[in-house]
């Protein structure tokens, strides 16, 4: 290897782990650890993972992604234009239907006659 990568701790800790794993379910070791080093580590998954790893045997690679960086990505959102008076339109026919869907329901209405002044003074 030309060049040595140096991995993040949160990157040291997956590789340890996951490694840790396949040889608590019996995984081949890729180090040779004499019977007395693994009795004095007490057959401890994570250290003997901890050792491969430390003495470089794992084969492992680690994909960092980067950004990338776009224009496109990078433009200002377009403005839909809205006109006030279809604003307040909409408005008033929610308002009406929620009025009506209420009065089906058998819910009394005291705004309801100013509802209708309010229409009727807009429509003039």
């Amino acid at each position: 290897m030309a060049e040595e990568i140096e991995f993040t701790r949160y990157e040291i800790a997956r590789i340890l782990g996951a490694r840790a794993l396949q040889i608590s379910m019996d995984a081949p070791l890729l180090l040779e650890i004499s019977d007395e080093e693994l009795e004095s580590i007490r057959y401890d998954a994570l250290k003997i993972a901890d050792k491969e790893f430390y003495s470089g045997v794992l084969p492992i690679s680690v994909k960092r992604p980067m950004p990338k960086m776009n224009v496109e990505k990078l433009r200002a959102p377009r403005e839909d234009k809205v006109d006030d008076k279809k604003i307040i339109e909409k408005e008033k026919e929610e308002e009406k239907e929620i009025a009506e869907s209420a009065e089906e329901m058998g819910f009394e209405n005291p705004d309801a006659e100013e509802l209708a002044d309010e229409d009727e003074e807009s429509n003039e």
